[in-house]
């Protein structure tokens, strides 16, 4: 029997307007080669939705994301490091997104007073299926016209005028 070997992933950001699309690209790339295409969407809207509420909530902007795949539930976790930072006031409607699209959630503080929320999402890992290279179909239903090689070599170039090829030599 064949034992799965959890993933890890950690990304250490300063949430800026501009670096939420590029990590949720960074996201995308990792459950891609992890074979969670399935996942990319439900995942990286939901940590766009909490990093975009750091960006507008938080005073201090250095974030934490994870991503935990045991080959049956991946868990992302995005810790903010503001103490201040109210989860149930200030990121209510990201927490609704997440109770409505994750198979569970849940937010926890930490020892330095900081808060991590995280989410999972139940998934089995991707049928890797080989590509095999299809012959290509005609682009109209009539017959290709034969090579040049075939055809006469009357029909392939005029008549060379004879002034010409006297000239030439």
């Amino acid at each position: 029997m064949e034992t799965a070997v959890p993933c890890y992933y950690h990304l250490d950001v300063e949430v800026t307007p501009d670096r939420v699309g590029q990590v949720r690209r960074i996201l995308a790339a990792h459950l891609r080669y992890w074979d969670l295409e399935n996942l990319v969407e439900p995942v990286c809207s939901g940590a766009e939705m909490l990093l975009r509420g750091i960006d507008e909530h938080a005073s201090d902007k250095n974030t934490s994301i994870e991503l935990w795949w045991n080959h049956q539930h991946l868990i992302t976790a995005v810790g903010g490091n503001d103490r201040a930072l109210r989860p149930d006031q200030d990121l209510r409607g990201c927490l609704r997104h997440l109770a409505a699209t994750s198979d569970g959630w849940g937010c926890c503080a930490t020892g330095t007073g900081a808060k991590v929320i995280w989410f999972s999402q139940r998934a089995r890992a991707g049928e890797r299926v080989p590509l095999v290279p299809t012959a290509p179909e005609p682009i109209t239903q009539e017959g290709l016209r034969l090579p040049r090689a075939l055809l006469p070599v009357a029909r392939l170039a005029a008549p060379a005028a004879t002034g010409v090829l006297e000239g030439a030599r």
